[in-house]
């Protein structure tokens, strides 16, 4: 009797308890002509939104809550799981879509794929290079029941977020559409027309006139249907795909059809063919067919041995609207064609502990409403923006109070290479702390709007593909203001051509405060381009060339720049009445920007603080373009002596107790708080990251 009571009490602590009525099940082996209990669960999320719904109606609604929980296994999303306001919760008694404990349920856009084969058909083994036939394989997707596999897009910069064509995932990685070169970029040889001068003084060619190539690579081609070519076409922080519509091989020409991107060709910049049969030729690369709905793929090690599967779902996975009080927890999303999670509207939205990968637009998408969250969540491998927040109203300043706080996000950007940074943060007053940030072409934190709080993040091993771009980055409005960036960690990022920033505020950008923050390994670590009442201050500086630097762009008489100030920004100014409250009140800096443009003369930087600043093993201050020493507010930091770190070998950047740089006004940075942080989803061996890319 006694061992049968203990056996009791044991089971008892290690399981959940579930109380009639709060709790439903799905399972994959479930039923949704069943109760929806443990022993005899749902099939489906659909049946088990239902029941949600008829609690509530009935007034049953339990005081704690509901929970939905999903038993493992794999759940083929055929459509977008919705939800509204009638699906929500309450504060006190929200409604819960988790997973079973120590279970790891998967809701898929897409198929997995049972079988492949040796490629036979002749004509498809003639148009492969001779070192791969007999090594490509081919999976029969009609006979799958596969119909629609959507078209590559003109995607990119300046371009809205397009559902994905049918991507291919193999081991749980994308897989590479079929290219040439296979991974470095080819360089315009030049462009394919007159060039004139882009106002910068640099010579374009018009996108419409093509841009002519180098070698007789084109000639292997036996079709050019449907072959696209990505690139950086004038600048490295902006790229685009352009799908072919003529290659003339003699001329080695290349004519694109519209709807072109926002820029033409410039000689020497960087650009791939995709979408070529005869390019599959390196393992790990894919083409798709649809006429003859069958995908061709080389496998990494010869023969299939992970899991393959193909992403079909243009829908988001769950898309929220209206709903509130709703936690989705440790679920993980994936093989999908648009975003992974969407949320628009409503209240108090938590996405926790869940994986995001395999996406083909963005992860998390938060678009207004307030107090939405992602916590504790593992984003990765995703085709555009890994996180996006937006929300608040800017003409009252109202904040929205969205999080992004500990997420790990990284792999990012795997399509649309420029402005869809792993985090992105806009509107007013949302937050991004604690989250760890690596492997992205482009940006790791962007942010537009006001008053929002970037803080404890660690970021490194970004922008390793673009130029002229920030680890942190904002840019080209005066009113963008009340932000703060502190206490994070930035380290080890790349940069092509004209490199790149640790912290970016481009284009006059001002009222930003930039306090306590570590760079090691950056380039232009703090760069004011040409901005106003910055705050660069207790910073820590290490091998950073240089360390600081502020121009005065804004008083550039050249029309490119004249126009941006007087033009463009100050439209923008007047668009939120800096003259009256919340404003004026809240930014009263705002109102000496008047005498600048009564003068017309342009806007000086003026009003930046730089103090207290440690600088070590690099450079120190840059001040150029425009800009004058007597324009900036400059104390009290220390340069060019040793600050006498722990362990800086060990990235332990702390200080002794003897280090002069407190004789300075140098305060302790917190740095056991910076990056992820140990939660119930989070162990300490899994907060660090050296990049996996």
């Amino acid at each position: 009797m006694y061992r049968f009571a203990l056996i009791f009490l044991l089971a008892a602590s290690c399981c959940p308890s579930f109380a009639a009525g709060s709790t439903f099940f799905v399972s994959t082996t479930g039923r949704d002509a069943w109760p929806g209990t443990k022993q005899r669960p749902f099939a489906s999320l659909e049946r088990a939104r239902a029941a949600v719904r008829e609690l509530k109606q009935s007034g049953r609604m339990p005081a704690e809550g509901v929970t939905v929980y999903m038993r493992g296994g794999v759940y083929r999303l055929k459509a977008a799981f919705d939800l509204d306001a009638s699906d929500s919760g309450t504060a006190s008694a929200p409604v819960v879509y988790s997973a079973y404990p120590g279970e790891r349920p998967r809701l898929i856009g897409g198929l997995i794929l049972p079988r492949f084969r040796p490629v036979s058909d002749k004509a498809v083994l003639n148009r492969l290079d001779a070192s791969v036939r007999g090594k490509v394989l081919e999976c029969d997707l009609s006979a799958l029941g596969v119909r629609d596999f959507g078209r590559l897009a003109s995607r990119g910069f300046g371009r809205p977020w397009t559902p994905s064509h049918l991507e291919f995932f193999y081991g749980g990685r994308r897989m590479t559409l079929a290219r040439w070169p296979n991974k470095e970029f080819a360089r315009i040889a030049e462009p394919g027309g007159k060039t004139s001068d882009d106002g910068h003084g640099t010579q374009i060619g018009k996108i419409e006139d093509g841009f002519h190539y180098e070698g007789d690579r084109p000639s292997r081609w036996k079709s050019l249907d449907n072959i696209w070519v990505h690139g950086y076409w004038s600048w490295d922080w902006a790229n685009s795909y352009e799908q072919v519509d003529s290659i003339d091989t003699s001329a080695r020409l290349v004519r694109t059809k519209p709807p072109y991107g926002l820029y033409g060709f410039r000689k020497g910049q960087r650009y791939f063919f995709l979408n070529v049969l005869e390019e599959l030729d390196e393992p790990g690369e894919y083409f798709v067919d649809p006429k003859l709905g069958k995908l061709y793929f080389l496998p990494p090690t010869g023969k299939l041995t992970e899991e393959a599967a193909v992403s079909i779902l243009a829908e988001p996975l769950i898309r929220a609207r209206g709903a509130s009080h709703i936690s989705i927890r440790d679920l993980v999303f994936e093989y999908v064609r648009g975003h992974g999670i969407d949320i628009k509207d409503g209240e108090a939205i938590r996405v926790e502990g869940c994986t995001v990968r395999n996406v083909g637009n963005v992860g998390v998408l938060v678009q207004d409403g307030v107090h939405h969250s992602v916590t504790d969540c593992d984003v990765y491998q995703i085709g555009d923006t890994g996180i996006y927040l937006s929300g608040g109203d800017r003409k009252t300043l109202v904040p929205a109070g969205h999080e992004a706080v500990n997420n790990h996000v990284y792999r990012l950007s795997e399509w649309s290479r420029t402005y869809n940074p792993a985090i992105s943060v806009n509107g007013v007053g949302n937050r991004v702390a604690h989250n760890l940030i690596h492997d992205g072409p482009h940006m790791g934190i962007q942010l537009t709007g006001n008053d929002h709080t970037i803080e404890f993040n660690e970021i490194h091993h970004v922008a390793f593909e673009t130029g002229d771009v920030g680890a942190f980055y904002m840019g080209r409005d005066w009113t963008w203001r009340g932000n703060v960036v502190q206490y994070n960690f930035f380290h080890h990022t790349g940069g092509v051509g004209m490199g790149s920033m640790g912290v970016y505020l481009d284009d006059c950008s001002g009222g930003t405060k930039v306090i306590g923050n570590v760079f090691y390994k950056v380039t232009r670590a703090v760069f004011v381009g040409g901005g106003r009442d910055n705050t660069i201050e207790n910073n820590v500086f290490v091998d950073c060339k240089p360390s600081v630097h502020v121009d005065g762009r804004g008083l550039d008489p050249k029309p490119v720049w004249r126009n941006m100030v007087v033009k463009y920004m100050k439209e923008r100014l007047d668009a939120m009445d800096h003259h009256n409250p919340p404003y004026s009140t809240r930014y009263p800096e705002l109102a000496r920007l008047d005498k600048h443009y009564e003068a017309g003369n342009g806007v000086p930087p003026e009003g930046n603080r730089i103090a207290h600043n440690i600088a070590w093993q690099g450079t120190w201050l840059q001040i150029n373009w425009n800009a004058k020493p007597e324009m900036i507010d400059i104390h009290d930091n220390l340069v060019d002596t040793d600050p006498l770190f722990v362990a800086p070998e060990k990235l332990d950047f702390r200080l002794r107790p003897d280090s002069p740089a407190f004789r300075v006004g140098f305060k302790p940075i917190p740095f056991e708080k910076i990056g992820m942080q140990p939660s119930k989803y989070r162990t300490a061996g899994s907060l660090k990251s050296t990049g996996t890319r």
